[in-house]
């Protein structure tokens, strides 16, 4: 789910469809446009919403989770009333320190940052030909010798007659609109080898018939086993980064606030980075009270990423999401190479959740 699709689920955008970039010279040059206050995300001049922010009900935690080399679906909505026709494309920008201006709580990129970000995101690129046996078409309005003349980016079959919706000839009303029903535009991209714990995926359509060009962006994370493990220990660091950090306290506490917010957080997003040596094969995985983390069960807990992790530190990291207020107990657990569990030593952990602003904390331990 998008940033918009998020934010118009909770009844707060009432017109998803509406977030546009216009006027601007959208074809035949599809990158010829400055993205301007829409930044890769979007901005909706209807609900005057920035999506390049995170906002109470989307940003804080990522959505979705892949691996380097997957081959997934992607689909998008569009209003019976907007089909404009045109080529659309998917995008990841692989700068870690670009995007987190995009994943910072209570801070607005600047315009220039926005377009440093597009620049990256168009850098990025996951193009329809990096799929085998995906049919790549040139647009039926488009004609060699204009920039427009390529099949690395999807197409709607032309304005005349199938346009957006002869992609998958899905019914009216198979997705939500909220002006004049809406049908799904699916294609497949494979996410590129690439690590980080929480990213965005970009979606950009220009239109043919006008001077509109649409944004959205999802927050995914990318690790896994696609990638062998000595080249996902060699990645930089892709930890979100918050607009303030107080001080490093002792193993288990709350190393992480956010500035002020207008209303206390219904979801808190908390990161545990715990420190534990470990040989090739072996996994983390954080076991507690609560659904999130199994209920004690370990076949059930979550594992921890191993991207960050060196020789001299050994950082595993997870991230789940929990309402507000909530109380739990857990423990770290070492998974050996035969599947045989080894719980970390001491009384079990503690954490309650705030009930305060505070959206994404980052909890730091070490093994005892």
């Amino acid at each position: 789910m998008s940033r918009t699709g998020l934010n118009a689920k909770s009844g707060n955008d009432t017109c998803p469809e509406c977030t546009i970039l216009e006027p601007v010279t959208a074809w035949p040059d599809l990158d010829a446009a400055a993205v301007s206050r829409s930044g890769p995300c979007g901005y909706n001049a209807r609900v005057s919403t920035d999506y390049n922010t995170p906002g109470n009900v989307w940003g804080t935690s990522t959505v979705a989770t892949y691996a380097p080399g997957d081959i997934i679906d992607v689909q998008w909505c569009v209003d019976n009333n907007g089909d404009h026709g045109g080529m659309f494309t998917y995008r990841i920008c692989q700068d870690q320190s670009v995007v987190d201006k995009l994943l910072t709580p209570g801070y607005i990129p600047t315009l220039a940052e926005k377009q440093a970000a597009e620049k990256c995101f168009e850098a990025g690129e996951l193009s329809c030909t990096d799929v085998n046996g995906q049919t790549c078409d040139y647009n039926a309005d488009c004609t060699v010798g204009q920039a427009c003349w390529r099949n690395d980016w999807f197409t709607c079959k032309g304005f005349q007659d199938t346009k957006c919706r002869g992609v998958d000839n899905a019914p009216l009303n198979s997705c939500y609109t909220s002006i004049a029903g809406g049908y799904t535009v699916t294609k497949k991209i494979k996410i590129p080898n690439y690590i980080s714990n929480h990213t965005l995926l970009s979606f950009k359509w220009n239109s043919f018939q006008t001077p509109q060009v649409y944004l959205s962006c999802a927050d995914i994370a990318i690790f896994g086993s696609a990638t062998p493990i000595s080249s996902v220990l060699s990645k930089p660091s892709t930890t979100l980064t918050t607009s303030t950090k107080a001080s490093t306290s002792k193993p288990g506490s709350l190393t992480t606030t956010l500035a002020g917010c207008a209303t206390p957080a219904a979801k808190v997003a908390i990161t545990f980075q715990q420190s534990a040596k470990t040989v090739y094969g072996e996994t983390i995985k954080i076991a507690g009270s609560i659904a999130e983390l199994g209920n004690w069960d370990t076949s059930a807990a979550p594992a921890l990423d191993a991207s960050k992790y060196t020789d001299t530190n050994p950082l595993w990291s997870t991230t789940i999401t929990v309402s507000s207020g909530v109380s739990f107990e857990y423990k770290f657990i070492k998974v050996l190479n035969g599947g045989a569990i080894i719980w970390e030593s001491g009384s079990n952990r503690k954490y309650a959740a705030s009930t305060g602003c505070e959206s994404a904390v980052v909890v730091e331990g070490e093994w005892t």
